[in-house]
């Protein structure tokens, strides 16, 4: 299994040997740092806890610089559960054992481990839009917009009525849209730029320019 913490930069069009065009997504990855293997006897599961980016020290609190100490102060902390009860299609008990007894505190792991080709799955929080109608969030067709009809072509129309005294929960209604945690499957690594620490994922990822982005391939 592997897996790398990045930032989003932008989209782009990668060409193939066929002279196909394909968008992608050009992620950031640096190199992240092991902070802390978490491992089943110990904690209740297995998972490896990574470090990315750099903050200010005064902005650490005192337990997360105790906890880091030495490694260095991340702007994100952030842990890849390995176990079955984790992500979905992970590893068997066995690889996981090898992957845990492999790594230890302090070691970098970067995005030489991945290659084109690679399936991966991106998870990142996704663009807030604020409050928004039922069109927006929920697809909705609207009113009418003739036979009488006047000013309704993006109402909600009827919420439901009746005997009842109180809107059913989880009625499609107006409200906040965006800022959820978004898992993206199936796409592939297009291209690696080492140099720049840099990946290439096909199509678009959720999320804008400087969000963080977690990447997983289970090959």
């Amino acid at each position: 299994m592997k897996f790398i913490l990045g930032r989003k930069l932008n989209m782009t069009q990668i060409f193939d040997k066929e002279g196909v065009v394909h968008p992608a997504t050009i992620v950031f990855a640096a190199p992240v740092v092991v902070t802390q293997v978490k491992t089943d006897e110990k904690d209740g599961y297995v998972a490896v806890q990574v470090g990315e980016g750099t903050r200010k020290a005064s902005r650490i609190s005192q337990a997360v610089k105790g906890h880091t100490k030495g490694l260095g102060n991340f702007a994100r902390i952030q842990e890849f559960r390995l176990d079955q009860q984790g992500m979905p299609g992970t590893p068997n008990a066995k690889a996981v054992d090898a992957l845990t007894g492999t790594v230890k505190v302090g070691d970098k792991m970067d995005i030489s481990q991945f290659k084109e080709g690679d399936i991966v799955e991106v998870s990142a929080v996704s663009k807030g839009k604020g409050f928004q109608g039922v069109v927006k969030r929920h697809g909705f067709h609207g009113g009418p917009r003739t036979h009488g009809q006047k000013h309704s072509e993006r109402e909600p129309g009827s919420i439901g009525g009746g005997l009842r005294n109180k809107v059913p929960k989880k009625m499609r209604m107006a409200g906040r849209m965006g800022g959820d945690r978004i898992t993206v499957k199936n796409l592939k690594v297009v291209h690696i730029d080492a140099a720049a620490n840099e990946i290439y994922i096909s199509g678009a990822i959720p999320g804008t320019r400087g969000t963080l982005v977690e990447i997983v391939a289970n090959s």
